[in-house]
């Protein structure tokens, strides 16, 4: 049954590391002996001691039930009465312009150089910097084509000139292979090394840089490769009101 909730996860486009962490964590479920019984579950639900673990396994659990409804299976016909942890919101690290100017005033190398430039102005994962082909930029028409996203659609992203230059810079006459030739948790050292945020922190900036400067929450999305504006929302939040003022004052000119 987890199989084949699994498969039919993936086939409507839905992004498969989630169906595999809720798999994962729905077959720890039934290991545990909670099988289908709603108080069990429930209780399987509080052994974590973690609020986000907790709201994981709700979340796994609410999944496989809206399935088995659409397969006739009666078996988790109560999933809508299970409740999710409410997560407390913790502000997040979000860069800003002068983070960059920093970033390029610390690094001397092109290659860490152009990891900075990347994560500014396009807003890539770090896994995804450290997969990204030269075969997949389009230095006419200034875009990256990310093959393989989180979410396991492709998708295209912006990129503007001055990286495109970076990359040049960095790869000379290459043609083909991986820009940075490197693992992104490499890049991860080379950040923390050089006492630079986060790259969850760079693709904060991003979004909410790109808002700050007029392009639209569903160009940011499609760029981003989120699905719904849930992400923005949840970068962008404690930036909201902010957000709003520039908006307008655009509009008034």
């Amino acid at each position: 049954m987890l199989e084949s909730f699994r498969l039919d996860w993936i086939l409507a486009g839905k992004a498969p590391r989630t169906a595999e962490a809720y798999v994962r964590s729905l077959t720890h479920m039934m290991n545990s002996g909670a099988g289908c019984d709603p108080v069990r579950v429930r209780q399987w639900m509080l052994e974590a001691q973690e609020l986000s673990v907790r709201r994981k396994r709700g979340q796994a659990v609410r999944a496989l039930g809206a399935w088995c409804d659409t397969q006739g299976i009666e078996m988790f016909s109560w999933w809508r009465q299970i409740p999710l942890a409410v997560e407390k919101e913790r502000p997040q690290a979000t860069v800003v312009h002068a983070n960059y100017v920093n970033a390029l005033r610390l690094l001397q190398s092109p290659r860490d150089r152009t990891i900075v430039e990347l994560l500014w102005w396009c807003g890539l994962r770090r896994t995804e910097v450290a997969m990204l082909r030269l075969e997949d930029i389009d230095f006419v028409s200034g875009s990256v084509l990310v093959r393989q996203s989180k979410t396991g659609k492709p998708r295209m992203v912006p990129v503007p000139k001055s990286v495109l230059r970076s990359v040049r810079r960095l790869v000379g006459v290459r043609t083909s292979g991986l820009v940075l030739e490197m693992s992104s948790n490499a890049i991860r050292l080379i950040l923390q090394r050089a006492g630079l945020p986060s790259a969850h922190a760079w693709r904060r900036g991003w979004a909410v840089h790109a808002l700050r400067n007029g392009v639209s929450e569903t160009s940011v999305r499609a760029a981003a490769g989120w699905s719904s504006g849930a992400m923005v929302a949840r970068y962008t939040r404690a930036l909201s009101g902010e957000l709003a003022v520039e908006e307008f004052r655009r509009s008034w000119k």
